[in-house]
């Protein structure tokens, strides 16, 4: 026992030192302080830090938000191509105006627009009705 270096006096009351007296003895140890040394001990090498085990949590909780943003993803690049090869089509299958109607037609086509714009925007909410509208003020 020399190499034993007294490191903290400790208060215990008469029950939890009754409880830790007869657990010694219960577990084969020849004292209470061998006890507590063993515990101690235990406590130290074989117990992992609490933060484990919300730092998985957070690591699983960003995994899933990770994978539901590729899918949002995965659709917003679907529509944008859907769009796309629609304004195509009709860009590419729709007549042009001739001569004088063309600047009548240019401005139907116009309040036409603005109307179809402000659909979009009222059907929009949150922040994408703010995108919208920075999107709108950006053509103009």
């Amino acid at each position: 026992m020399a190499n034993l270096t007294i490191y903290r006096g400790m208060k215990l009351t008469k029950d939890l030192a009754q409880k830790l007296e007869a657990a010694a003895r219960e577990r084969g140890f020849s004292s209470p302080s061998a006890f507590i040394r063993a515990a101690i001990e235990n406590e130290l090498t074989s117990r992992k830090p609490v933060f484990d085990e919300s730092e998985g949590r957070i690591v699983a909780t960003i995994d899933r938000l990770a994978q539901e943003m590729r899918k949002m993803s995965t659709g917003q690049q679907a529509l944008f191509a859907f769009v796309d090869s629609l304004t195509k089509t009709l860009l590419t299958c729709l007549p042009e105006p001739s001569g004088e109607a063309y600047a009548q037609a240019v401005a139907r086509a116009k309040a036409r627009y603005e109307r179809f714009i402000k659909n979009v925007g009222m059907s929009m909410a949150g922040d994408s009705r703010a995108a919208m509208a920075e999107l709108v003020d950006r053509i103009q």
